[in-house]
C-alpha cells in the first residue's frame, strides 16, 4: 500500500475518532464547562462540556521524513472534570422519555421533583439550588420562589443538562446544593427539519367526566382573546388612586362588569379530550468569512394536557387530630404550554459567537369545585373556584468566545423578563345549615354576607427582569497551572401586585336569591336590587417592588503539580443588595408594610482535589463556603394564595441570609465503555436556615418563614451504570446490549434549636426558636432515601430501546406542623415506568416511534398529618396510570 493511502485512510481513522467528541459537543453542555484538559470553566453561553482528549499517535514513514497523524478519543465528562458532575446528554433524556427536563432529572442521582417543577439537590430545597440556561441566569415566575421552576422546560429545546454538587468559585455563590445548568440546542452542522406528534391520557382524566368553564376562544392555545382584560369601571378605578371605600367609588358599576358568564359559569365535561403535542425543529449552516461558519436553529411547540383530581383535604383542631373541617375537592387543570428557540451562531478559526432567544408560555386554566363539613360551624359548604394563570419567559442571550493559543477570552450578556398573569380568580362559597329550624337549612345559599356565603375576584400579576452580563480570562501560565478570573454582574427587579375584591350585599339580601349561580347572583338587577358592593381585603398590602443586585469576582486556579493530581482552588467575592418594599398604588399614603433591605459581602472560597489513583480509579475531596438568600416574597409580610396547595403564604421581612459550609469525599471507578460505579459522602453545616412554619388566623391555617438556628445534613450517594452486550447470545440479541443505571442517596437532616435560641417573627419580633421549631426534625423536602433504576434492552446498530424506570422517594415534611401539631409529611413511594423506542424507515424517512406508560401500579399522591394513632389528609387524591404515544420524522 502507497504512503498516500496509508495516509488517507489514518485520516479517516482519526476524523472517526474525533466524531463522538462532536457529537457530545453537541450534545452534552453545563454552565461550568471544562476544557480539553479537564479544568471546570467560567459559564460560556451554550459551550458544550469539552471534554478531555487522550492523544494516540501514529508514525508514517514518509519521503521527507516521519509524518505524526494524532487521533483524539474522547473520556466521560463525568470522569474528566475537576468537579462532581451529573450529565444528561440528549440521548440519556430521550431515554427516559420526559415530556419535560424536570422529570428528566428527576432521574439523576440526589435529585428529587416536588411542588411545581422544583429540582431539590440532595434533600436542600429549591432556595439552595441554582438554574441556569446556556450557562446564565434565569428569573422565575412564581411568586414564592426565586428559581425557575423547570418542568416549563419541553425537552425538545432542551439538549443536555449538567448538574454539578461541588461548588466552584465561577458559579454565584447561591449554590447550597448544587447548579443545574440547561443547554438549548446547538447549531447543527448539517441542514435538518424535524417534526414530531403526540398524543397521551390517564386512567382519571381522559374520557372521564370533568369540569371546564367557558374562558375565551383562545383558551385552548394557552392565549387570552381579551375577555379576561380589567373591565373599563375596575381599569379607572385602578388607575384613580381611590381606594373601594371612597364615596367617589361607584361600586356598583364595578360589580356588574364583573360577573361575565363566561368566567363565571362551570360546566360538566361528559368526556375530557386526549392531550396532545406538536413540535417543529430545523437548522442549517454554511461557509461564512472564508474559513468560518454561520448556523440558524429554530423550533415551535405546542402541548395541551388535561388533569382531574378529586382531593381529600381534611384539617386538624387539636394535637389528636380531631377534624375541623373535611372536604372533597374536584379540580379539573387544563395545562397549555408554547415555546419557541431561536438560535444562531458563527465560528471563525477559534472563535465562537452564539445568539439564543428562547420564548415558552405555560398556561393553566383550573376548575375547582370543593363539598365538605365545616365541623366548628356546624355547616356544609361547597366552594366553586375558577382560575386562569398564565407564566411567560422571555430569554436573549449573547455569547462570545475567543481563543488566542494559551490566553481564553469569554463575553457574555443578555436580557430576560418573566410574567405571571392571573386574571379573574374568582371563588363563590355557599352553605347549608343543616338546621331543621332553618326554612332553607336543607338547601345551599350565597348570601354574599361571609357568614352564609362569600363571592370574591382576585386580579395578580408579577414581573420580574434580569439583566446580567460578565468576562471571564483564562491564561496557562505553564504546562501544570492554569488560571482564570472573571467578573459578573446581575440585577433583578420584580414587580407583584395582587388585588382581591369581596362582593358585599346588605342586610336585606334574601336567602332565596341566594340559591343562584354565581353568574345570576352578579345580574345587574339583583346588584341594583340589593345594593351589592366591594370590598377590597387587599387594601393595606396591594403591592410590593423587590430588587437584587449582584457584583462579583472570582478566581480560580488549576493546578497539576504531578501526573494524576488536579488541584483546583479559588474564591469568590459577592457584594449584594436584596431590598423589598411595598408598593402605594393609592392616591392617600399609607403605612401598608415593613420595607426589607439586606446588604452583605461574602468571600466564599472553593477547593477540590482529584487524583487519579490508577487509569481507572479516582478519588475526590471537596469543600466551599455558600449562601442561599431569602426570596423576594418571603420578604414581604403580604398573604398569598398558592393554587396548587391551596395553603395561604404571609413573608417575614425580618429574614436573614443562610451560610453554608460543605464537605464531600467521592470515589470514582470506571471500567469499560460508559461503565463505572461511585461512592460519595457529603456533609454540611447550615447557619440560620430558613423553614416554613404554620399558624392559625380566624381558623385558617397560615404558612410563614423564619430562620431556625441551625441545622446539619450528612448522606451518602452510590451510582452505577453498566452496559452488557449481548452479542454471544446470537441471533436477534447479537446486536443488542443490556443497560443498567441505579443510583441510591441517603440523607439525614436535623434543625437543632436550644432552649435559649430566639428567632425573628413578623410582626412580633425576637421570639423563643422553639416556638417555632422542634430540635432534630429534618428539613422541609428531605427524604431520607432516594432510588432510581433504569433497566434497558437496547440495540446498538439501531434505534430500538425498551426501558424500564423504577424511582423511589421516602417520606419528607412538606410543611410545619402549627405549634404542637404533626409536620405536614409527603410519601412518594414507588413508581414504574415503561418506554419503548423504535426506529422505522417509512417512505425512506427516518421516524421514531415512542410508546410509554407511566405510574404502572398506580401510586397515589399522598400527603398527611398523623401523629401515630391518628391520621388525616392533607392533599390525597389518586394518580393512576398514563400512557402516550408519539412519532417523530427527520427529514
Amino acid at each position: 500500500m502507497s504512503t498516500g493511502k496509508q495516509l488517507a485512510g489514518l485520516l479517516l481513522l482519526t476524523t472517526a475518532l474525533t466524531i463522538p467528541g462532536v457529537a457530545l459537543a453537541q450534545g452534552t453542555v453545563g454552565e461550568s464547562g471544562t476544557d480539553a484538559e479537564g479544568s471546570t470553566q467560567q459559564p460560556q453561553g451554550d459551550e458544550s462540556v469539552a471534554a478531555p482528549e487522550e492523544e494516540a499517535e501514529i508514525s508514517i514513514p514518509g519521503g521527507g521524513g516521519e509524518i505524526i497523524v494524532t487521533g483524539r478519543r474522547t473520556r466521560d465528562v463525568t470522569r474528566s472534570s475537576t468537579q462532581v458532575v451529573s450529565v444528561l446528554t440528549s440521548e440519556q433524556i430521550a431515554r427516559t422519555g420526559e415530556g419535560d427536563i424536570a422529570g428528566a432529572l428527576g432521574r439523576v442521582t440526589g435529585l428529587s421533583v416536588q411542588g411545581q417543577g422544583f429540582v431539590y439537590v440532595r434533600g436542600l430545597g429549591d432556595r439552595y439550588s441554582l438554574a441556569l440556561l446556556n450557562g446564565l441566569p434565569l428569573p422565575s415566575p412564581q411568586p414564592l420562589s426565586r428559581v425557575v421552576p423547570l418542568d416549563i422546560f419541553p425537552t425538545d429545546v432542551i439538549a443536555s443538562s449538567l448538574v454539578q454538587k461541588t461548588y466552584s468559585a465561577n458559579f454565584p455563590g447561591e449554590f447550597g446544593g448544587g447548579v443545574i445548568n440547561l443547554t438549548t440546542r446547538a447549531i447543527p452542522d448539517e441542514s435538518f427539519f424535524e417534526i414530531s406528534a403526540g398524543i397521551s391520557g390517564d386512567e382519571q382524566t381522559t374520557f372521564s367526566t370533568g369540569n371546564d368553564y367557558y374562558g375565551s376562544d383562545f383558551d385552548w392555545f394557552g392565549f387570552d382573546d381579551g375577555t379576561r382584560n380589567a373591565p373599563p369601571a375596575l381599569r379607572e378605578f385602578f388607575a384613580s388612586g381611590l381606594r373601594m371605600s371612597d364615596v367617589e367609588v361607584d361600586q356598583q358599576a364595578i360589580a356588574k362588569q364583573l360577573g361575565n358568564p363566561n368566567l363565571l359559569v362551570t360546566q360538566k365535561v361528559e368526556e375530557l379530550p386526549v392531550n396532545w403535542s406538536a413540535s417543529l425543529t430545523a437548522g442549517t449552516s454554511f461557509p461564512a468569512f472564508g474559513d468560518g461558519r454561520f448556523g440558524v436553529i429554530a423550533t415551535a411547540g405546542i402541548s395541551n394536557k388535561w388533569r382531574n383530581r378529586s382531593i381529600i383535604s381534611q384539617s386538624p383542631i387539636s394535637t389528636d387530630l380531631d377534624l375541623g373541617t373535611d372536604f372533597r375537592k374536584f379540580v379539573t387543570d387544563n395545562r397549555i404550554l408554547v415555546n419557541g428557540l431561536l438560535g444562531f451562531g458563527l465560528e471563525v478559526g477559534d472563535h465562537r459567537f452564539r445568539w439564543t432567544n428562547l420564548y415558552i408560555r405555560d398556561t393553566l386554566k383550573q376548575t375547582r369545585h370543593a363539598l365538605g363539613e365545616d365541623l366548628l360551624d356546624n355547616d356544609t359548604e361547597f366552594v366553586q373556584d375558577t382560575s386562569w394563570y398564565e407564566r411567560q419567559l422571555i430569554d436573549s442571550q449573547l455569547v462570545a468566545e475567543l481563543e488566542f493559543g494559551a490566553l481564553d477570552i469569554d463575553l457574555r450578556g443578555g436580557y430576560a423578563q418573566t410574567r405571571r398573569e392571573a386574571p379573574y380568580e374568582y371563588s363563590f362559597t355557599y352553605v347549608r345549615t343543616n338546621n331543621e329550624n332553618d326554612p332553607l337549612g336543607d338547601i345551599f345559599v350565597n348570601v354574599l354576607d361571609r357568614q352564609r356565603g362569600s363571592g370574591s375576584v382576585t386580579f395578580s400579576h408579577l414581573k420580574e427582569e434580569l439583566w446580567y452580563g460578565g468576562v471571564d480570562i483564562g491564561y496557562a501560565l505553564t504546562d501544570w497551572l492554569r488560571l482564570t478570573a472573571g467578573y459578573a454582574y446581575t440585577d433583578t427587579d420584580r414587580y407583584s401586585e395582587r388585588r382581591e375584591f369581596l362582593f358585599d350585599a346588605d342586610s336585606g339580601f334574601e336567602d332565596a336569591v341566594g340559591t343562584l349561580r354565581p353568574d345570576l347572583l352578579l345580574g345587574d338587577a339583583i346588584i341594583e336590587y340589593y345594593d351589592i358592593g366591594l370590598i377590597e381585603t387587599t387594601q393595606s398590602d396591594p403591592a410590593f417592588a423587590a430588587a437584587l443586585e449582584i457584583h462579583a469576582g472570582y478566581l480560580q486556579s488549576r493546578i497539576n503539580p504531578i501526573e494524576g493530581l488536579t488541584i483546583d482552588l479559588g474564591v469568590r467575592y459577592e457584594d449584594a443588595k436584596q431590598s423589598v418594599n411595598p408598593v402605594e398604588v393609592f392616591a392617600t399614603p399609607t403605612n401598608s408594610g415593613s420595607s426589607t433591605l439586606l446588604k452583605n459581602d461574602y468571600y466564599l472560597p472553593a477547593g477540590t482535589i482529584t487524583w487519579e489513583i490508577t487509569d481507572s480509579l479516582q478519588a475526590r475531596i471537596s469543600g466551599s463556603k455558600t449562601i442561599a438568600r431569602p426570596q423576594f416574597r418571603e420578604l414581604i409580610f403580604q398573604t398569598y394564595y398558592d393554587p396548587e396547595t391551596g395553603r395561604q403564604y404571609n413573608g417575614n421581612p425580618f429574614l436573614v441570609d443562610s451560610e453554608l459550609t460543605n464537605y464531600e469525599a467521592r470515589l470514582e471507578y470506571y471500567f469499560g465503555q460508559g461503565n463505572r460505579v461511585s461512592l460519595a459522602g457529603f456533609y454540611k453545616d447550615i447557619d440560620k436556615p430558613i423553614e416554613v412554619y404554620s399558624s392559625f388566623s380566624d381558623n385558617v391555617q397560615i404558612a410563614s418563614f423564619a430562620n431556625a438556628p441551625s441545622a446539619k445534613l450528612h448522606g451518602a450517594e452510590l451510582e452505577f451504570q453498566h452496559n452488557y452486550d449481548l452479542l454471544d447470545w446470537g441471533g436477534w440479541f447479537e446486536t443488542k446490549r443490556i443497560v443498567t443505571v441505579a443510583n441510591y442517596t441517603y440523607t439525614d437532616s436535623k434543625i437543632e434549636v436550644g432552649p435559649d435560641d430566639t428567632t425573628l417573627i413578623f410582626p412580633g419580633g425576637e421570639r423563643p426558636a422553639t416556638n417555632y421549631f422542634r430540635d432534630g426534625v429534618p428539613l422541609t423536602g428531605q427524604s431520607d432515601h432516594l432510588v432510581n433504576v433504569q433497566l434497558g434492552l437496547e440495540d446498538v446498530d439501531r434505534l430500538q430501546q425498551f426501558t424500564m424506570l423504577f424511582s423511589y422517594a421516602s417520606e419528607r415534611v412538606t410543611a410545619r406542623g402549627t405549634a404542637s401539631l404533626p409536620d405536614i409529611v409527603e410519601d412518594p413511594g414507588l413508581r414504574v415506568d415503561f418506554v419503548y423506542r423504535q426506529g422505522l424507515d417509512l417512505f425512506r424517512v427516518p421516524v421514531e416511534l415512542k410508546l410509554e406508560a407511566r405510574n404502572i401500579f398506580g401510586r397515589d399522591h399522598y400527603e398527611f398529618q398523623s401523629n401515630g394513632t391518628n391520621r388525616i389528609e392533607i392533599n390525597t387524591y389518586e394518580v393512576g396510570q398514563s400512557f402516550a404515544l408519539s412519532l417523530s420524522a427527520k427529514f
